[in-house]
């Protein structure tokens, strides 16, 4: 490997780094959540469309972060499958995505793509309630006016109306992206066994790589999205990772694993006036969604293709100045007090720096486990990769 190598895979997975990345952007993100707030005491009230436009790039200055760690430090990439014409309204209607969830990252593949397109800012998410009191991330979540549900669906009908009378809202160049995942929960064998039952016993479709979509929010959501400015289309997203690679957890991206992670991205636009009418055949419509789901992915797996062409979207260095920026407001105070501490300080005070940077670890290591694909998807499919040729 050499020295160099040596030197650079000891930073990968040395564990101050990791520490060093949690605290940057828990530091930087709480500061984030301030100006925040204070957009909404002080803009919210007088002008929401201004409020919107300065909240818009606040969150990109959190999000971007974990774009960055993917991108730069783990160099995570993303191959984008998509018809040529279908691609033409990138950028220039709000997105909804219906994604499968079958990876603890496949979110933060749809960040890096959304980062490449300059749409970071604008991601929103459909979530439950709780999620919003989750400290920072959920705060974000909050004060971009993400959809939070109450699992109440005649309340969570009027929440989705109002969510997306806010999304046309967004002046246009601030695009949103909506992330739905129709199969409420993340993969695992025990879940797929159970949704295998319900489908058997209701007569629907059954699976082999998706869990039986929930369609009721799907139905409300297109339902109320007819007719709105700029919400013209909803997108089949399908990802799939390959067999053979680091397997796609966040632990593997915060470690920066030499092996890349490549998410793949097969997307498909269907026109709002060209999906059905009643909730009943939306709802079928949804069923039929992730059948083809399913056949694009055993396809995947076996041959290592996409049935559409392959685009690779250009990175920006936008995440990157971001962090570096803030690792100077962050780290510049932070080491001239741990320098004087070192040189001057008392027992006392060196063995509390030692017992929090211990607590440090043991938290970030816990946040992460949230997310481990243990508690959600399985991975270890083998898959040859022969990608269509990229623009």
């Amino acid at each position: 490997m050499g020295l160099l190598g040596n030197i650079k895979d000891f930073i990968r997975t040395n564990i101050i780094t990791y520490l060093l990345f949690v605290y940057i952007f828990i530091v930087s993100s709480i500061i984030v959540n301030f100006v925040m707030l204070l957009t909404a005491i002080f803009i919210w009230p007088f002008n929401k469309e201004l409020y919107r436009k300065v909240n818009y790039h606040l969150a990109y200055l959190v999000w971007s972060q974990f774009t960055c760690v993917s991108q730069w430090f783990s160099n995570c990439e993303c191959v984008l499958y998509m018809d040529p014409e279908d691609k033409k309204h990138v950028l220039k209607e709000h997105l909804t995505i219906i994604m499968n969830h079958t990876y603890e990252i496949d979110w933060l593949l749809a960040w890096i793509i959304c980062e490449r397109y300059g749409i970071l800012g604008g991601t929103k998410i459909y979530g439950k309630q709780a999620l919003a009191l989750i400290p920072i991330i959920g705060w974000c979540w909050y004060f971009t006016e993400s959809m939070f549900l109450k699992r109440d669906w005649r309340k969570d009908k009027e929440i989705i109306e109002a969510g997306l009378q806010k999304t046309i809202a967004y002046p246009d160049d601030y695009w949103v992206t909506l992330l739905l995942f129709p199969e409420g929960t993340r993969f695992t064998e025990e879940k797929h066994k159970a949704s295998l039952e319900v489908a058997k016993m209701k007569g629907y479709p059954q699976y082999k790589y998706h869990l039986l979509p929930r369609t009721r929010g799907f139905v409300m959501s297109v339902q109320a999205m007819r007719g709105k400015k700029n919400v013209n289309a909803i997108y089949d997203c399908t990802m799939a990772f390959p067999g053979g690679e680091p397997e796609p957890s966040l632990m593997n991206v915060l470690r920066g694993r030499e092996k890349k992670v490549i998410g793949h991205f097969r997307v498909k636009r269907h026109a709002l006036e060209e999906l059905p009418e009643t909730d009943d055949d939306l709802s079928e419509f949804l069923r039929n969604m992730f059948k083809e789901k399913d056949e694009v992915l055993d396809n995947f797996y076996k041959t290592g293709k996409m049935d559409l062409p392959a685009h690779t979207i250009p990175w920006r260095y936008n995440d990157l100045i971001n962090w570096i920026f803030w690792a100077l407001v962050t780290c510049i105070p932070l080491f001239s007090y741990l320098g004087s501490i070192l040189i001057s300080g008392t027992f006392f005070q060196k063995a509390t720096v030692i017992i929090l940077f211990t607590l440090a670890s043991l938290l970030s290591r816990w946040m992460v486990g949230f997310s481990e694909t243990h508690k959600g998807s399985s991975y270890g499919k083998e898959v040859k990769i022969n990608n269509n040729k990229a623009d």
